[in-house]
Order: structure tokens, then C-alpha cells, then sequence
């Protein structure tokens, strides 16, 4: 099989990935997470349901696994930080950059179709049980790049709970207060102010026994 076959491939596989992602968003926003079944979900997107479940382990795979493309990012950020830097603040000045940007994955972002997105995940109680698998692949990978720098095992793996863990509760609070009705403008200032003091209780400890950059990013 020659390249540009193996490339076609591949380019189908991931277009039918996205339209049974995007055709399940938009039914579960439609009508509910509980009310639109995995076949349901197939019929629309046009393919059988083994079908789906190849692409998708589960139904709530379909609307978490865009989660999957940021399962990496805290560890790269720690993996790619300059010399100098411990990972608390390396994690600190990214975040509050996110901030700047309004990027969703802080939970500071009014746009209506990342509200829709949010709203449907942090209030159906299977989407919250399955994304904990997320939270611990993320979890792993940092303590990995952790131990990679020669950090202990068991203080990489209780750093990284703690980083993680921090990161999503700052998004969960913002996200909080854009339902409440603020903007993402409003709620800007908060938002900086909270991420400043999470990151600053973390560095009280964990700047002790996590290593600084000695040389150049990996």
C-alpha cells in the first residue's frame, strides 16, 4: 500500500471522526445527554453503531475526547520551560496567559457555543464519572516529566494531583461565574487574582522539592 493510499485512509478516518463528534454535540445539546442513545447518535451520522463504538469506546467518549488533545499540555509545559523556571511557575505564567486569551479550557470564555459545550459536561453525571479517566492520563503524564527530572516517584505523582487538580478547579470557578452572568471581561480580573493565589499556595510547597530547569527545554 503506497503512501498517498495509507494517507487517504487516514483522512477518511478522521473526517467520519469528526462528523459522529459533531453530530452527537449537537444532539445532546438539542435534546439531552440522556435522551439521545448511541444509535440514536449512529443513524444521524449515517453508520452502524459498531461503527461508532470503533471510533468511540463509549457515548460519553463522543463528547469528551476533545479533552484527549489536552491531556499533554501540562506536562509539555513543564517538559518545554526555560531555564530557571520551577514548574509551579512555569504552570502559573501559562495559565494566566490562557486568561489573557480567554482560551476555554480556562473556563473563562462567554463564547455561547463553549458555554453550551461546558454547560453539558459539568451538569450531566456520567460525563464527570468518565472525565475523571482524562484527569488521571493528564495526571500521569506530568508525573512522568516530573520523574524525568529526577523527582521521586511518589512526589511526582502528588505533585502532579496537585497542579492538575488546580488547573481544573480555577476552570471550574470561572466557569461558574460566566454562568452566573458575568463576562468573561468582568470576571477577568477574579479570575487572574484566584489563579495568583492557587499557584502561590502551591509554590509554598512544592517549589521545595521540585527541581529547576538546569538546562535547555527537552
Amino acid at each position: 500500500m503506497d503512501d498517498n493510499t495509507t494517507g487517504l485512509r487516514e483522512n477518511k478516518k478522521l473526517r467520519t471522526r469528526h462528523k459522529l463528534a459533531a453530530t452527537a454535540l449537537e444532539l445532546f445539546l438539542e435534546h439531552g445527554f440522556d435522551a439521545v442513545s448511541a444509535a440514536d447518535v449512529a443513524a444521524a451520522a449515517e453508520v452502524s453503531k459498531p461503527t461508532l463504538f470503533r471510533y468511540f469506546p463509549s457515548k460519553e467518549d463522543l463528547v469528551l475526547d476533545r479533552f484527549a488533545d489536552h491531556q499533554d499540555e501540562v506536562a509539555r509545559i513543564v517538559r518545554e520551560r526555560p531555564a530557571g523556571r520551577r514548574p509551579v511557575g512555569a504552570l502559573r505564567e501559562h495559565f494566566l496567559a490562557a486568561l489573557d486569551r480567554r482560551d476555554p479550557i480556562t473556563g473563562l470564555c462567554d463564547h455561547p457555543a463553549v458555554l453550551a459545550f461546558e454547560r453539558l459536561v459539568f451538569t450531566t453525571a456520567s460525563l464527570e464519572t468518565r472525565l475523571a479517566r482524562y484527569t488521571t492520563r493528564e495526571v500521569e503524564l506530568l508525573a512522568a516529566a516530573l520523574e524525568a527530572e529526577s523527582t521521586p516517584p511518589l512526589t511526582a505523582r502528588l505533585a502532579a494531583l496537585h497542579l492538575v487538580t488546580a488547573r481544573q478547579e480555577l476552570g471550574r470557578e470561572n466557569w461558574r461565574r460566566i454562568e452566573a452572568g458575568q463576562s468573561a471581561d468582568e470576571a477577568h480580573p477574579a479570575a487572574v487574582a484566584d489563579a495568583d493565589s492557587a499557584f502561590g499556595m502551591l509554590a509554598g510547597g512544592l517549589d521545595q522539592v521540585l527541581p529547576i530547569r538546569t538546562g535547555a527545554a527537552s
